[in-house]
């Protein structure tokens, strides 16, 4: 099974790259399933129905979200009737929408999808890795799904690495999101876990994680409030993690995918060139 996660998408020029690269992947790539967080689709904050139904008209299978999941505050009321988009599984009981989700890929294999969010410099939410567990326990891998693919979204790398030992060898592939900042550290875990600490932004990389860079840089030098943060414009960097998963439900490949824009391109080789 070969999965595309593709990292934070940022405002127009992040849906433009979508737009671009998506359709022809999935069919250059004979793609299987496709993920995107699009929590920062709509002008950086939150997604809005329209933009995820945009998203997954593209080709994409799931939307995940993170702490900007509600920004939008219609997604209080979309979220309930569109299964195919998942905020952090780890909110407190009766929020709406559902953190978790089994979906059938383009082969007929049954992917697992979480998105749990990390607490360690984020909103105090419940416990993560509990929420994982639960998970874990009443859909293993390999008995009730082909793959589960797990989205944490967290401000530290430790978080991050700590859920992907967590999960090493009960899960396909874990990917981090939230920095903005694509890490070079993608690699299979000795219990077979795919694993990249974060996937980085799909969004213009001229600019600070995503924004414009005069009103966040004026607040860094002058500590005051001004203008409201507003995403920078330019070409976009596609960034996410490919993963190729046996028929075990362990990873066999990964590798780091970025695509236009600003930063050095990198692709799988084994998949050719997109």
């Amino acid at each position: 099974m070969r999965i595309l996660f593709i990292g934070d998408v940022m405002g127009r020029s992040g849906r433009a790259a979508l737009t671009r690269f998506v359709p022809r992947l999935r069919e250059k790539w004979a793609l299987d399933f496709i993920v995107v967080n699009g929590e920062n689709a709509a002008g950086g904050f939150g997604v809005t129905e329209a933009i995820c139904d945009e998203m997954l008209g593209l080709g994409v299978d799931c939307v995940t979200l993170g702490n900007h999941a509600f920004d939008q505050r219609e997604a209080l009321v979309f979220i309930e009737r569109q299964p195919r988009l998942l905020r952090p599984i780890n909110y407190p009981p009766g929020t709406p929408g559902r953190g978790a989700n089994l979906f059938k890929a383009a082969r007929g294999q049954q992917v697992l999808v979480v998105n749990p969010m990390g607490r360690v410099f984020m909103d105090a939410l419940d416990d993560p890795f509990a929420a994982i567990e639960r998970e874990l326990g009443a859909c293993p891998l390999g008995v009730g799904c082909d793959a589960i693919l797990i989205d944490m979204h967290a401000e530290t790398s430790s978080e991050k690495m700590a859920m992907g030992h967590f999960v090493d060898g009960r899960a396909s592939l874990v990917v981090g999101t939230h920095t903005h900042t694509p890490t070079a550290d993608a690699q299979i875990f000795p219990g077979g876990t795919a694993y990249q600490t974060d996937a980085g932004m799909t969004g213009d990389y001229d600019s600070i994680i995503g924004m414009e860079k005069e009103e966040p840089l004026r607040r860094f030098l002058r500590k005051t409030p001004g203008a409201r943060y507003e995403p920078a414009s330019g070409e976009a960097t596609l960034c996410g993690v490919a993963a190729e998963i046996g028929a075990d439900g362990l990873a066999a490949m990964i590798a780091p995918v970025r695509l236009g824009g600003r930063l050095r391109q990198e692709w799988p080789a084994e998949w050719g060139e997109p």
